[in-house]
């Protein structure tokens, strides 16, 4: 063998090498880009009235750089722009070790990121401004999403006074009322809590709390709703 040939088969292993390198990095990045890629990372959110991160990920998680989403959904395009892994991972907005003491561990203005000011990656959440709205009525019922099946200590669904105006002002807890409770529910992927309430209208945030069974692990849901 020449020393021709030995380097050009030399030069064609170092190009296998480096095209498998730049293959299994790509599939790295893909997969931190897709929230249930793995059980580790699946967990869940309200779908219905849906939270602001899910709510931004159906709307344009196909088509998340599209330049249209500034003018049609200002709120959705500033979240995107500040983080888009919160929206990629709209299941796992949750805090461990709470000990249901909620109000002690998310600040007042943090509610709708709860509190996770260590990561940053939800803090859009918090932004005021005018998020998309789902229609409900006096009576609605939260739906909740959970990819991992961990089941529920219970529930708490808050809405927020009416007078509260969310496009204006930084959520606080002063601003919600409590209008259901649940006991546990069994580990399954979906759920459904009735809510009842009366005398409101307009825009308001429905404020979910999710405690879940497998762990002191507390989900913190915003949903934006107008009251027709």
């Amino acid at each position: 063998m020449t020393c021709h040939d030995r380097a050009k088969i030399q030069l064609a292993g170092r190009a296998r090498r480096a095209t498998t390198l730049v293959l299994s990095t790509l599939a790295a990045v893909l997969l931190t880009l897709i929230p249930w890629s793995g059980t580790a990372v699946a967990h869940g959110s309200v779908v219905d009235p849906a939270s602001r991160n899910y709510g931004c990920w159906e709307r344009w998680g196909d088509d998340f750089q599209n330049p249209a989403m500034a003018d049609e959904d200002p709120m959705c395009w500033q979240a995107w722009q500040d983080d888009p892994n919160a929206m990629w991972n709209w299941n796992g907005l949750y805090r461990n070790g709470s000990a249901g003491d909620f109000e002690a561990v998310v600040p007042d203005g943090q509610l709708c990121s709860g509190g996770r000011t260590e990561s940053g990656r939800y803090n859009s959440l918090d932004a005021v401004g005018p998020w998309q709205t789902t229609d409900v009525t006096d009576d609605f019922t939260v739906k909740l999403h959970d990819q991992a099946s961990h089941g529920a200590d219970y529930f708490l669904v808050y809405v927020t006074k009416q007078g509260f105006d969310p496009a204006t002002q930084a959520l606080t807890w002063g601003e919600l009322q409590q209008v259901a409770r649940t006991g546990s529910y069994g580990p399954s992927q979906n759920y459904e809590i009735p809510v009842s309430t009366s005398g409101l209208t307009g825009r308001h945030v429905v404020y979910t709390i999710w405690q879940a069974s497998h762990m002191d692990q507390t989900y913190f849901l915003c949903s934006d709703v107008d009251f027709g």
